[in-house]
């Protein structure tokens, strides 16, 4: 195995995608994991803290993403129209490696209750950052954990017919995950 070479984090993911795909998250050991990857398991460990942190191994710099765009939303506008800054920005950053993986990633999180968990804790972490960058600008406490739920669902809508599309994801799920949050927009007007 080489000890040194780059981009260990990424072979890690990859490696478990492509065996939580093979044979399922529970059957995978962190040790096929690693042996996949061409590391060693204490490289596995110096990246992840178990084998489920690897599907939201981009967590923290997707918050970051959110939170950044909506910080930097024009001021004046509205709580949705600074989430959809957010979201403008965490979904531009997503590309061709996103759309390959994706697929794979939800069939192994809907194959494992573990993962299920995992990936609703996600969710939790998502809103979490957005209302705190809406609250940072001055938006009140109930309007701004409501915007960053319906930011979180418009993402995961977004992201999902992103995946879907006939058109093989045409870049980035940017204009799907904007879609999505003017469509859940347009719903909450029915709900009187």
């Amino acid at each position: 195995m080489a000890r040194w070479e780059p981009g260990a984090r990424e072979r890690l993911v990859l490696a478990a995608i492509d065996l939580f795909t093979e044979q399922g998250y529970d059957a995978t050991t962190v040790a096929q994991i690693a042996e996949r990857a061409g590391v060693t398991k204490s490289t596995f460990f110096r990246h992840f803290p178990d084998k489920r942190e690897l599907l939201v191994a981009g967590q923290d710099a997707l918050s970051r993403l959110l939170s950044d765009g909506i910080a930097d939303a024009p001021p004046g506008v509205g709580p949705l129209e600074a989430v959809a800054a957010g979201l403008e920005r965490a979904s531009s950053s997503m590309g061709p490696t996103n759309h390959e993986t994706g697929p794979r990633i939800r069939a192994a999180v809907a194959a494992s209750t573990e993962l299920q968990e995992r990936d609703a804790l996600k969710s939790v972490g998502l809103a979490a950052a957005m209302t705190s960058a809406l609250l940072a600008r001055g938006t009140p406490d109930p309007a701004a954990h409501l915007a960053a739920e319906l930011g979180v669902l418009a993402f995961k809508r977004g992201y999902a017919a992103w995946l879907e599309a006939a058109d093989g994801g045409d870049g980035t799920p940017a204009r799907y995950t904007l879609a999505a949050l003017d469509d859940l927009r347009a719903a909450t007007r029915l709900l009187g």
